[in-house]
């Protein structure tokens, strides 16, 4: 098997994996916030309902476990993976049985489960691409990981949206719970340990649950450990505020929900994946904190074009050509932010640091979806998105101390813990 035969083959397996991760994600944070608003659900309803992602900001407590365990003779990262998709699968399956009207709480607490089962996949997803991938391979292999995932919010917010109104909201559930079964199949097949082979040194001592906060710790109190944290909290900060008010805006505007998912769900998504791809290139040829940089600036544009288009008379056109560039910008700034997290990530305790480095973007971008729908209701839709492009624009001014930190990493096969 050639090497580009081999890298093919991990590269599919990531794609798929992500892909199924970001299905529920995409449902959550595409179709319900519209959905909500249609049945007549309170901005600051909507804003808190986000708080259903809470699994994503939480998984690093127990990603020590996920990285820690694991049967060897199945796949130390498979033995995870398929029994969290069966889980995700037939939680799919038990929503489309209940009545978003008169069973409100019920699927909120679906969609929680949910989350739960996909952030924990996630772990055991990410472990297994440090195992699987070469220093070389890392940047082709975060495009597989970004577009995934992309992909899968894509199908799970925007097209099974739109096809809600042929399938059903019983069959948007059904078709879910067949996308995942689907990759369920395929992870069964897949032989893990042929393929961590090639990269022993990564896998062959498992750190203790000590051992590991022990050098999360050290690595904490490293010089500029805190300006890099700030760094990765605050890169979404105004993106995110605006986006989440964006959906209710439309629906206010006047547009109707199959519009809006096809427009920022579909169409939207796909600029997204676009300028995924073109902001992990972008991060292979050139400095990755200088990628960043760039697309952070470039991301500023749609921002305050959303901003714009609350103060004037909305159109459809208006509407997709600030959706697409915000979403193209926004795709590109991830996939180089994610390549940088990579890049200072202690390979001893991969899995475990990247996800606490994770963590810590969710958690600097979910609590402005929260408030942002209570500070809509006591101002306006002008003031959120103005709001959002001042802290889009603020962001920058970090890099100044970030150009000035030393790298401080360790790969896989250094001195032990």
């Amino acid at each position: 098997m050639s090497a580009r035969t081999g890298l093919s083959k991990k590269l599919a397996i990531l794609w798929t994996l992500y892909f199924v991760q970001g299905l529920p994600f995409g449902f959550q944070a595409t179709a319900l916030p519209v959905y909500l608003r249609s049945t007549g659900v309170s901005l600051t309803g909507i804003g808190l309902v986000t708080a259903l992602s809470i699994p994503w900001m939480l998984k690093l407590f127990w990603a020590p476990l996920v990285d820690r365990y694991g049967s060897s003779s199945y796949g130390r990262r498979r033995s995870w993976i398929v029994p969290l998709q069966f889980a995700l699968a037939a939680l799919c399956a038990v929503a489309a049985y209940v009545n978003p009207e008169e069973q409100l709480t019920p699927l909120l607490v679906l969609v929680l489960l949910m989350n739960l089962c996909a952030a924990t996949m996630d772990i055991a997803v990410d472990g297994l691409a440090i195992d699987l991938l070469s220093e070389r391979e890392l940047g082709k292999g975060n495009i597989a990981q970004v577009v995934g995932y992309k992909v899968g919010m894509l199908t799970g917010g925007g097209l099974l949206v739109w096809a809600s109104g042929r399938i059903g909201w019983e069959g948007l559930f059904i078709v879910m719970a067949l996308l995942i079964g689907a990759s369920t199949a395929v992870s069964m097949t897949y032989n893990e340990s042929r393929h961590t082979e090639l990269s022993a040194a990564r896998t062959r001592n498992h750190p203790s649950i000590g051992a590991v906060l022990n050098v999360l710790k050290r690595w904490l109190s490293l010089p500029g450990a805190g300006w890099l944290l700030l760094f990765i909290a605050t890169y979404k900060l105004g993106e995110n505020m605006a986006d989440t008010m964006f959906k209710p805006y439309l629906v206010d505007a006047g547009f109707g929900r199959e519009q809006i998912g096809l427009w920022v769900g579909t169409w939207g998504m796909l600029f997204s994946i676009a300028g995924s791809v073109g902001g992990g290139y972008l991060a292979s040829r050139i400095p990755l904190l200088k990628a960043v940089g760039i697309t952070a600036v470039l991301r500023a544009v749609p921002v305050a074009g959303e901003w714009w288009l609350s103060m004037v008379e909305p159109t459809e056109a208006k509407v997709i050509a600030v959706t697409c560039a915000e979403h193209f910008f926004g795709g590109a700034l991830t996939t180089a932010m994610f390549a940088f997290m990579m890049s200072r990530v202690d390979r001893r305790i991969g899995a475990t640091h990247y996800t606490v480095l994770a963590a810590i973007e969710v958690w600097g971008k979910v609590p402005a979806a929260w408030v942002s729908g209570f500070i809509t209701d006591a101002t306006s839709y002008p003031f959120i998105f103005g709001l959002a492009f001042v802290l889009s624009v603020a962001y920058l001014g970090l890099l100044v101390p970030l150009r000035r930190l030393p790298v401080h990493r360790r790969e896989a096969d250094d001195p032990d813990p």
